[in-house]
């Protein structure tokens, strides 16, 4: 890997963490990995006309798994069910303005992270470069 790489993946794994450290501090649901997947995969893949087994697949989970993760969603008002209009048998994961409204912050949140990740990352790098030039003197 290249430096340039490296301080990339460094900017992304700040922001992700800044991410999740506002969305726990924040007064809403506290989501589990799995939950964000499948809520993010509802919303930001395809129609929004998700399947228990459509999601498994592309998460590459079990169908429990899913069905567990999607009633969390349900109970928050996040994603709800609905029979699926060709073929009644099948159930499909519709959007609710709640989750719409969450999606919406979750955006605001990470665009805010990567701001702040942008604007913080060049003293975090000169930190970073002194300490290793101690670490090389005094080794």
């Amino acid at each position: 890997m290249n430096k340039s790489s490296d301080t990339n993946t460094d900017q992304m794994i700040n922001s992700l963490r800044d991410t999740i450290v506002a969305m726990v501090r924040r007064d809403g649901p506290d989501l589990s990995a799995r939950q964000l997947a499948v809520f993010l995969t509802c919303y930001l893949r395809g129609d929004g006309s998700h399947t228990v087994r459509g999601l498994a697949a592309e998460l590459n989970v079990s169908k429990p798994a899913i069905t567990r993760a999607l009633d969390r969603l349900k109970a928050l008002d996040l994603a709800r069910r609905a029979p699926d209009p060709m073929d009644r048998r099948s159930v499909l994961i519709k959007h609710t303005i709640k989750g719409k409204a969450y999606l919406r912050d979750l955006c605001s949140i990470v665009n805010e992270a990567a701001t702040q990740e942008k604007a913080t990352a060049p003293a975090r790098k000169a930190t970073r470069t002194r300490r290793t030039e101690e670490q090389r003197r005094a080794g």
